[in-house]
């Protein structure tokens, strides 16, 4: 393992899917593109589980680094490694992205013209550009591969979305991100003519930028700035506009990805409070508000909605609340729970949404009054959807029952007005998962076509079996990830404390 440790490990992770996802391109071959796009898919899992395995879990610092000239007048350059808070991400990513590849094996061009693997290779280009964004030590790389997300995302929605709404919703999303970089692509640059003013070396290099404190006026300004960018991405309220008609008029397992990689809770994390911390700590009750808001917000809207998607769509705003109100705890303990509620989003929100692509197959819609009696004719497909449902609400015995608790007790001991308000909102949350389920899956049937509709296929089946284990595996047994996560987020916490 101590040679492996050599080799440029992430960086062959982030050429397997853009290799394939070229690949799978210009292949005019459609049964082959397939196969490519799920062999690049399934090699990049394993890779990311064996950079799990190198990964020594006793040290807090970054490790696995590969680095080289990039752009050398403005000293930016590729600077890639992983600490104990992004390592789990990429078999998390990597994960999510296989089952969405297999989950659009029947995908087709919606026209002729269209290369046959365009699908394949827009997902696995995402997938590089994800892998990247958890990976970048460079704050302009970070960026760079932030804004790479963008273009896969416009043509998968508006190419392969639903309905009329998929080409606004492919719009509206591209517009807002684009805008939303602007403020983070000027907190990077403020940052780094800021430690640059005080003597040291124009650098993008993030551990020297964690190393090098900025002034308390310029804090305020970075953090602020990092907000902004990263909350639309999270998403926030009110920078939240773009969810429901995405949710509605995206791919289910396009919309599975964005709601199962919180890129932009990871960039809170990783970026905008680390670098900020004194601005951060003030700024505590706008983080705590902020993340409350969404909390309530999210569980109401998710009550009121007449479709799945849109449901699942409001209450990972609801469940994101709680992730960012942990951050405004700055203890280790709620930042372990934030993560793990993260990875949780990955199996959980997304093996839901992965359901309700199958669901959509087979019945022609997901609004809850066009179903009824789902369970009666299938009823494998209705287990994993509750299973999948009650991990996202926090359900003792699956995944999204221990990070909840660490960030409740966190936040009654630091914010008790704002976890008194957190423990109302998993209870609205769990009302707007089990009420509609009640009614599409146990109530009445009321479309033909979900009578007629067969249950859960063998590659179907497999493919849920395996964020479903994982649900039950981290419900019963979080300790590994607790303990993988502990020196890093220790460490996370005694930086901001000054220590």
């Amino acid at each position: 393992m101590n040679e492996l440790a050599s080799w440029p490990l992430l960086s062959t992770l982030l050429a397997l899917p853009a290799l394939g996802g070229l690949a799978t391109l210009v292949l005019r071959n459609a049964p082959w593109a397939q196969r490519i796009a799920l062999t690049s898919a399934l090699l990049t899992l394993f890779w990311s589980l064996l950079i799990v395995a190198v990964f020594d879990g006793s040290e807090a610092g970054f490790q696995l680094l590969d680095s080289a000239p990039w752009i050398a007048s403005l000293k930016v350059g590729y600077l890639v490694g992983v600490d104990g808070i992004s390592l789990l991400f990429l078999p998390a990513t990597a994960l999510l992205f296989g089952a969405a590849v297999v989950a659009g094996w029947r995908v087709s061009a919606t026209a002729s013209r269209l290369p046959p693997g365009l699908y394949f290779a827009l997902l696995l280009l995402l997938e590089a550009a994800t892998l990247g964004v958890f990976c970048a030590l460079d704050t302009i790389l970070f960026f760079f591969c932030w804004e790479l997300t963008l273009p896969p995302l416009y043509f998968l929605i508006s190419l392969w979305g639903n309905g009329a709404g998929r080409q606004t919703a492919a719009v509206r999303y591209f517009l807002v991100m684009l805008a939303s970089g602007v403020p983070l692509l000027f907190g990077l640059l403020a940052l780094a003519f800021g430690v640059a003013e005080q003597g040291a070396a124009l650098t993008f290099d993030l551990p020297k930028l964690l190393a090098t404190p900025l002034p308390e006026g310029r804090q305020s300004v970075v953090f602020l700035l990092l907000l902004l960018g990263f909350a639309a991405k999270v998403p926030l309220v009110p920078v939240h506009t773009w969810l429901p008609s995405l949710a509605m008029g995206a791919p289910a397992a396009v919309t599975a990805l964005i709601v199962g990689l919180k890129l932009g809770a990871y960039g809170l994390i990783r970026l905008a409070i680390p670098l900020a911390p004194i601005a951060a700590r003030e700024l505590h009750w706008l983080l705590a508000g902020l993340g409350t808001l969404a909390m309530l917000y999210g569980a109401v809207a998710a009550l009121a909605h007449s479709n799945l998607r849109g449901v699942l769509a409001y209450a990972s705003l609801s469940h994101v609340g709680l992730v960012v109100l942990a951050l405004a705890t700055f203890s280790a303990s709620a930042l372990q729970g934030a993560v793990l509620q993260l990875l949780n989003f990955s199996v959980a929100a997304g093996g839901a949404y992965l359901v309700l692509a199958f669901l959509q197959r087979r019945s022609g819609s997901t609004d809850i009054a066009q179903l009824g009696g789902v369970m009666r004719c299938m009823p494998r497909l209705s287990g994993f959807f509750l299973l999948f449902g009650l991990a996202g609400i926090g359900l003792p015995g699956t995944s999204g029952f221990p990070g909840e608790l660490l960030i409740i007790v966190a936040a009654l001991h630091s914010h008790t007005g704002a976890g008194l308000a957190a423990l109302f909102g998993t209870v609205l949350a769990a009302a707007a998962f089990l009420a509609p389920f009640r009614r599409a899956f146990l109530g009445p049937p009321g479309n033909p076509d979900v009578a007629a509709g067969e249950d859960l296929l063998p590659r179907e089946l497999a493919l849920l079996l395996v964020p479903a284990a994982l649900i039950l595996l981290i419900g019963v047994w979080p300790m590994p990830i607790l303990e993988a996560l502990r020196p890093t987020s220790e460490a996370w916490v005694a930086a901001l404390a000054g220590l």
